[in-house]
């Protein structure tokens, strides 16, 4: 852990993009509409893997080093951090904007400043697990097992998928993973959606401005080209998932019918690893349907466990926030693991009603796991879109940790599905042996 012995200096970056420090502001951070200073603890180096972002049109905020007054920094525009996965950021990047400023792409905007030499950022590593970490991708190996899936598999589509449009173009880890013959192997099943998400990264409607940085999956895939590599990954894999739901498509619940074809089969030639759904858990019967052949734990995602902020996110179609907290009680019931998959954003995942809300979705549902998830999102465009015009007093997201795992020991908190050996009770199992 890092011991800083000051607060690190604000960064700003010129139109080039250049990053420089500005030696006379101490970094602040922001949580919901307002800026904080950080606590020193709460820095670590940002990983790697972590990038910076310029904000076009926004002044850095800070406190003066003489002074001890916020102020903007003039020099140049805000600077933000991308702090890559299995560390959740506490503080988003401080900033004001003007009139011209420009909504956001769907990124994380983490707090970072400049310490003695190096780019630091209010983080905590949240998961052990290695298995999206940068230094452990080999592209190469990427692009022989892209070569060999293909010849092996000549006509799935699924496959096909995952390589250009996933591992190849977006370099998601997921798919780089799978091509490199390890642990969590993507399926993706929808090409439809029944929720509107704001920040869907695969779908934005024409006249919204901002652009999903991904293209949906276009296609519905059968349950033959999902079983024909889905039973090879857990066969020869270590520590295998496969997980129907991903960022490329819309809401594998869609698709139900062909996911439970997929799961019978799959069981049919092994009973080797987990099997995973990634969804918005908005059917419950379709979730208990795929419980019953073999569904092994599944992840929902929500912005919040409140419906009043959920609804306005999600903008549901045909179903209700409670049907996904029955799911998580259904998959519980069949003896599965359930994870939320939590969209951290600071100021409101850390106020006292969420806080509050969230102790009672876990008593009321047997919840096994909290995914603490980077909210990858414009926090001005959110705060707007949802209407929400001030931010409580929040207990910051460290201490709503604290206090979550001091009521409830059982529960684990991650960033990643656990494969079935942490399922079955191992959770100090470290993929770096692997």
């Amino acid at each position: 852990m890092m011991e800083l012995k000051y607060s690190p200096y604000v960064l700003y970056a010129d139109d080039d993009g250049n990053v420089f420090e500005d030696n006379s502001l101490y970094v602040v951070g922001r949580t919901g509409f307002y800026a904080k200073p950080i606590p020193k603890e709460d820095f670590i180096e940002l990983p790697e893997g972590g990038s910076l972002y310029t904000l076009p049109h926004r002044r850095g905020v800070g406190i003066d080093v003489e002074t001890g007054e916020m102020r903007l920094c003039d020099k140049g525009w805000a600077v933000a951090a991308f702090v890559p996965p299995a560390r959740t950021s506490l503080y988003f990047a401080s900033f004001m904007n003007e009139e011209e400023a420009p909504t956001l792409p769907l990124f994380c905007y983490t707090a970072v400043g400049w310490y003695e030499g190096q780019f630091v950022v209010p983080a905590a590593r949240i998961e052990q697990d290695i298995r999206q970490e940068c230094e452990g991708f080999d592209q190469e190996i990427v692009e022989q097992g892209i070569v060999e899936m293909r010849k092996r598999y000549p006509h799935n589509r699924v496959v096909d998928h995952l390589a250009e449009n996933c591992a190849l173009s977006y370099h998601c880890p997921a798919a780089r993973n799978y091509f490199m013959g390890r642990w969590e192997a993507p399926i993706p099943s929808s090409p439809a959606c029944n929720s509107n998400c704001l920040g869907c990264i695969s779908e934005q409607p024409e006249d919204e401005t901002i652009i999903s940085p991904q293209d949906r999956l276009g296609f519905k895939p059968t349950a033959g080209e999902i079983v024909e590599f889905a039973v090879d990954h857990l066969e020869t894999a270590p520590f295998p998932i496969v997980s129907f739901g991903q960022g490329c498509e819309g809401e594998p619940l869609l698709m139900w019918e062909t996911i439970r074809e997929s799961i019978i089969q799959i069981r049919k030639f092994t009973q080797k690893g987990s099997i995973n759904i990634n969804t918005n858990g908005s059917k419950p019967d379709a979730v208990e349907e795929l419980c019953k052949v073999g569904l092994n734990s599944i992840r929902v995602s929500t912005n919040s466990v409140q419906k009043w902020l959920y609804d306005p996110y999600y903008l549901p179609n045909n179903y209700e926030f409670e049907d996904i907290l029955e799911s998580i009680r259904i998959v519980n019931k069949y003896g599965g693991w359930t994870s939320l998959n939590y969209f951290v954003f600071p100021g409101l995942t850390d106020s006292e009603g969420e806080y509050q809300a969230l102790r009672q979705v876990i008593k009321d549902t047997g919840l096994k796991m909290i995914q603490w998830r980077n909210f990858s999102i414009d926090p001005d465009w959110y705060l707007e879109k949802l209407e929400i015009e001030d931010t409580s007093e929040t207990m910051g997201v460290k201490t709503l940790m604290q206090k979550l795992k001091a009521e409830f020991p059982d529960l684990k908190y991650g960033y990643y599905n656990p494969p079935m050996e942490r399922i079955n009770g191992n959770f100090e199992l470290d993929f770096a042996r692997v």
